[in-house]
């Protein structure tokens, strides 16, 4: 394993840390409610870091995630990048990558994903949608989303085509999220068989990867509080109690990371992926709502303030802990997938390949390198 990054994906992470540092600040978050920043969207797209995911690759899509997490930046980068650009690169045709890919990366179209299967939704011969999907991220802000069916394949709707339906919901982080209601809405075949469990391997990592991003922004926050917090004379991060809260933290945060950059790195190299993504998305989900938790522990009563910037990592942080499964279910998923003997295919079908060319899934056998179920690290786990 190699996890040190390219040149390229080094210098793309530093041009978002600087972009996302500039423009997303608590005031513009604030002001931005649910919605995305559109200013912060139109920099992102004009800097070239949303086409770039083509070129970096899932790690170095991962790498850019850490970068929005760690700002709670809100725009609809991440779903943009994994269910738009991402998805049609590993299974889109010719024609569609062509088509659609200039305008995901010029930022003219928003994508989405009704990513995992949560409704019921139907594909009839002829390509005509009917279902709803209760709750999907973005789906606000998105001129197409991707949708599963029952059956396992995918297809592209354009969210303003005729028998397409969307009301406004509620979710914990504000992610402009609505329902989706098909009726006999016009759609598009994206990928052959094994598409969808691959686009649902990487969709686990890369939000694993904002996870990680979500974690440190939390922690340094709750460092610098702490640090500059005076307490009978001392500073509040000299308690022994504090240190051990934020080192807790600390390595849960490098658990969620090194996970998610193996599975990452293991998606480019085209190596099998499949239990290492649920690996990642299982830190993502446990750790990641210990570390949240303990950011907000470690302001005192300054974290149960609803508009102190590190609340928006309690929001984030929680939603991503039961976006793509929550740990029970990611666990009983893994152990199901090991119980069987670590047998797994690939992430999924090559990319570039065409619809009607995917190939099946292949199954390959692997024995996994850590027999059983990951454990959780010792600590508080509040």
């Amino acid at each position: 394993m190699d996890f040190r990054p390219t040149e390229e994906q080094a210098a793309a992470a530093g041009l978002a840390a600087q972009i996302f540092g500039d423009l997303a600040t608590h005031d513009r978050l604030a002001a931005a409610g649910t919605g995305s920043d559109a200013e912060l969207w139109k920099a992102l797209t004009a800097a070239g870091l949303t086409a770039a995911v083509e070129d970096v690759g899932l790690l170095g899509l991962v790498l850019l995630l850490e970068e929005q997490g760690r700002a709670t930046a809100q725009v609809p980068y991440a779903a943009t990048c994994v269910y738009g650009v991402l998805a049609l690169t590993r299974h889109g045709s010719a024609a569609q990558r062509a088509r659609l890919l200039p305008a995901l990366g010029s930022g003219d179209a928003v994508a989405t994903g009704a990513f995992p299967r949560r409704g019921r939704i139907t594909a009839s011969q002829d390509g005509l949608l009917t279902g709803t999907a209760p709750a999907v991220p973005w789906l606000r802000e998105a001129t197409h989303v991707l949708v599963p069916d029952e059956a396992g394949a995918l297809w592209l709707v354009r969210t303003d085509a005729p028998g397409v339906r969307t009301s406004a919901v509620e979710t914990t982080a504000p992610w402009s999220a609505a329902s989706l209601t098909l009726t006999g809405a016009a759609a598009e075949r994206i990928g052959g068989e094994g598409a969808y469990a691959d686009v649902l391997a990487v969709a686990r990592t890369a939000f694993a990867g904002l996870q990680a991003g979500v974690c440190a922004g939390s922690l340094a926050r709750a460092v610098e509080y702490t640090s500059t917090r005076e307490q009978f004379g001392r500073p509040l991060s000299t308690n022994q109690g504090v240190m051990l809260r934020a080192a807790d933290a600390y390595m849960d945060t490098e658990a969620i990371r090194v996970t998610a950059y193996e599975a990452a790195w293991r998606v480019d190299e085209g190596l099998p992926a499949g239990h290492h993504a649920l690996t990642a998305a299982w830190w993502a989900s446990e750790a990641g709502k210990r570390v949240v938790h303990a950011g907000q522990h470690l302001h005192g009563g300054m974290g149960a303030d609803l508009d102190h910037p590190v609340h928006r990592h309690f929001l984030w942080g929680r939603q991503l802990d039961a976006y793509l499964g929550c740990g029970s279910e990611l666990l009983a998923e893994l152990g199901a997938l090991l119980a069987e003997g670590g047998s797994e295919g690939p992430s999924g079908a090559q990319p570039g390949t065409e619809p009607d060319e995917a190939p099946e899934a292949r199954e390959v056998a692997e024995a996994p390198e850590e027999p059983g179920e990951p454990e959780a690290p010792e600590g508080d786990a509040a």
